[in-house]
């Protein structure tokens, strides 16, 4: 069961660049990490997935790599890397790392070589035409800012495919030396300890990139799982794939390709479930939502790095969130989601926000935090795109948030004032504090690791005749856990009748300390109200 880890793991997302630095240039590194992961350790992550740190012209928060096989100079080097990994393994903290290989920066040397001559080695590893596609304006990711998925590159006399940005040149993943390079890639880090890798861009890395009518190659993602389950037990690939439930078994093959894949869908039902302040949409697609089967296990998430998709809705819908969460131009990114952190989107409002990551923690899957997540971090609008979201750490009320000792005229710091500025949202302060969100947060943790139930187990809705109040109960191994959140900002009083139990023990509530009390009796819960409950079926 130790090769199934993930089933109960609390993953925290990390960007080294933004989270830590201990060398006063203004960029976080890893020194800066391994000196916070007491912190972690204390929040109760298990397990840190890093963003890209490699090597990079950084045009795109490091999705742009130049070298697969190192640390940018930015934040250290390879034995510091290599000390990191050292001190997380002393606190029992497992590390997944971004595998970005979908494509690579234009200034990577493979893609300078094979611009040089049709004859260059590394020609095949892109994908080229001679002529620009007629369909080059259909699929772009970035509406708005991105007007094409081919460019014409002059010193190679063709256009190039790229899925994302112009400088991120596709790899060509039907090439069976690119397919290679990809393991060479898994196994180096592997090596150096790491526990399995975040695959970016899934659904684009195994489709028909030279339009020649293949099938997308799933075979792929296979080949993958099966070197990395050769490689290092225990060892998991999670899926960035924004998939329908229909699509669930090409990705997982019950977790012999991808142990865990984010679910995009449940994620984006949850917003518009806050949204219309009813679990009513969160109901209708938990209940159509398929179980992985195998070792496979969904990833939840609240928000990520990435703009917060709203594409799996339909346009009314859509509006619906961004009428809640996002009514300025400003808030908006890509004509389908949000460039909004949870805390912005809820004013800063804790009770909606402990609601959130209670509904987070007890939803079946593995839950995955984005940094800064527990001490409610805001986003600052007038960064481009995503980079709205992806602001420093903000440690204390003193220079810089305690992100930096670099001098004032250093980019992208935290700011100072506002409602979300280091002066009022800083880890020291809610440290301090035992009603701060950071407090409510570690408890939450406490109990959804302290829960197998919920990530080892199966889970099924209870209707309790109010669309209003979500209700699951997560049945394993004999135990049973009750959670009860309310949507609304008013009170509920819910009866629960749950064939053998006879009471129950409360684990977690939004009204404090409550003793354990008879199955006959309601479960009062208050505005935005959360409780976790485990059954006994026994009288005493």
């Amino acid at each position: 069961m130790s090769d199934l880890w993930y089933k109960n793991a609390i993953i925290y997302c990390v960007d080294v660049e933004k989270f830590m630095d201990a060398d006063g240039d203004g960029v976080g590194d890893f020194r800066g990490l391994a000196d916070r992961l007491d912190y972690l350790e204390r929040v109760g992550a298990n397990c840190l997935w890093l963003n890209p740190f490699f090597p990079t012209p950084n045009r795109d928060n490091g999705y742009d790599v130049t070298d697969y096989y190192g640390v940018d100079p930015r934040h250290g080097t390879l034995g510091d890397f290599v000390e990191f990994m050292h001190a997380a393994e002393d606190r029992g903290m497992r590390v997944i790392i971004d595998l970005v290989v979908n494509h690579t920066s234009v200034e990577h040397p493979w893609f300078q070589d094979a611009r040089t001559s049709p004859d260059s080695p590394f020609r095949d590893w892109y994908v080229w035409r001679d002529e620009k596609p007629a369909d080059a304006a259909d699929g772009i990711i970035f509406p708005g800012v991105q007007k094409s998925t081919w460019t014409y590159d002059r010193k190679a006399g063709a256009y190039y495919l790229h899925r994302f940005y112009p400088h991120q040149a596709d790899l060509n993943t039907a090439n069976p030396e690119v397919q290679a390079e990809i393991l060479k890639i898994m196994g180096f880090w592997l090596a150096l300890g790491v526990s399995g890798f975040r695959v970016d861009a899934v659904p684009f890395l195994v489709e028909d990139k030279d339009g020649g009518g293949r099938q997308e190659d799933f075979g792929l993602l296979t080949r993958m799982h099966d070197f990395l389950a050769w490689r290092r037990a225990g060892a998991v690939l999670l899926a960035e794939a924004s998939i329908t439930y229909e699509r669930t078994d090409d990705f997982f093959d019950r977790g012999d390709r991808m142990s865990m894949v984010f679910d995009f869908l449940l994620n984006q039902h949850l917003i518009l479930a806050f949204a219309r302040e009813s679990a009513a949409p969160l109901r209708q697609v938990f209940a159509r939502r398929p179980l992985p089967g195998g070792t496979g296990q969904w990833a939840n998430f609240l928000r990520s790095h990435d703009e917060l998709s709203l594409e799996r809705l339909s346009l009314q819908e859509q509006q619906e969130c961004f009428a809640a969460f996002g009514p300025r131009p400003e808030h908006q990114i890509y004509d389908r989601g949000l460039r909004r952190r949870l805390a912005g989107m809820f004013d800063g409002d804790q009770k909606r926000l402990e609601l959130a990551y209670s509904l987070l923690f007890a939803l079946p899957g593995t839950p995955v935090l984005w940094f800064g997540e527990e001490i409610g971090l805001g986003e600052d609008l007038s960064l481009p795109e995503r980079e709205a979201v992806r602001t420093p750490m903000q440690w204390a009320d003193e220079r810089h948030g305690g992100f930096s000792r670099a001098g004032s005229d250093m980019p992208e710091m935290p700011r100072r004032g506002g409602r979300f500025g280091y002066r009022t949202i800083n880890v020291a302060d809610q440290i301090r504090r035992p009603d701060s969100l950071l407090q409510a947060i570690r408890a939450m943790i406490g109990n959804r690791r302290s829960a197998p139930e919920i990530g080892w187990g199966e889970t099924s809705l209870i209707d309790v005749g109010d669309d209003d109040v979500l209700v699951l109960v997560s049945e394993w191994r004999g135990g049973k856990v009750v959670t009860l959140h309310n949507f609304t900002a008013r009170s509920k009083s819910i009866q629960l009748s749950i064939e053998g139990v006879e009471r129950y023990l409360p684990m977690l509530s939004t009204i404090g300390e409550l003793q354990t009390f008879p199955a006959s009796q309601a479960v009062d819960l208050p505005p935005y109200g959360y409780c976790w409950l485990r059954c006994d079926r026994e009288r005493r």
